[in-house]
């Protein structure tokens, strides 16, 4: 176990094989779930959802928890460890984790048909679930555009990927953060919404 544990790619291999048996066990002990119905692909993309939901929101509170308050106190010569290695390996899975949420979950809001009530936050249907699952969509929606057009266009400056002079890797520097802060500030009324249109409606 150790071994397996020592890599993270046989981690998570391992990971997903227990998950692919446990979903076999359930098919063969519960009511049918696998096949072509729309409910299987409903929970396998809202499985999916939720597992790329975490590895986004969980980095995004990464960097805004851990990440950034700390690099004042890292002393100036092992702050290229986080800026060359660690930085830039976080924003791939970062802004892939972002884009993979927003598209699961627009995948689970099409197939449970309430894609474009949802979207225009349930106006003219009277339905609350409508409005809260569309208010966390759209907030997860700007949060992504956030990531991919804000934040990683300027990260990339900010850690040297994109040639500027130091003045501009400052200002790019800020302006990541505040936006990637801004997106901490969204990421909770998000959260209460997609929770709450599951559980109070």
């Amino acid at each position: 176990m150790t071994s397996v544990l020592q890599s993270l790619s046989k981690t998570v291999h391992v990971s997903l094989a227990i998950a692919v048996l446990l979903l076999l066990g359930l098919h063969f002990f519960g009511d049918e779930i696998i096949g072509s119905n729309r409910y299987f692909y409903s929970w396998l993309f809202r499985y999916l959802h939720v597992l790329t939901g975490i590895m986004w929101v969980g980095l995004l509170w990464y960097f805004n928890f851990v990440q950034i308050p700390s690099m004042p106190n890292i002393p100036d010569e092992q702050k290229p460890a986080i800026g060359k290695v660690i930085a830039p390996k976080a924003l791939f899975w970062f802004r892939w984790a972002a884009l993979g949420t927003i598209i699961t979950g627009l995948i689970v809001a099409y197939l449970q048909g309430y894609v474009h009530e949802a979207m225009t936050l349930g106006i003219g249907s009277d339905n609350p679930k409508s409005t809260a699952i569309g208010i966390g969509m759209w907030l997860g929606i700007i949060m992504a555009y956030n990531v991919w057009f804000v934040i990683w266009p300027n990260q990339k400056k900010a850690l040297g990927m994109i040639e500027c002079d130091a003045d501009e890797k400052a200002k790019s520097a800020k302006k990541a953060m505040l936006f990637s802060r801004a997106n901490t500030l969204l990421s909770f009324p998000m959260l209460l919404s997609m929770v709450a249109a599951q559980n109070l409606y």
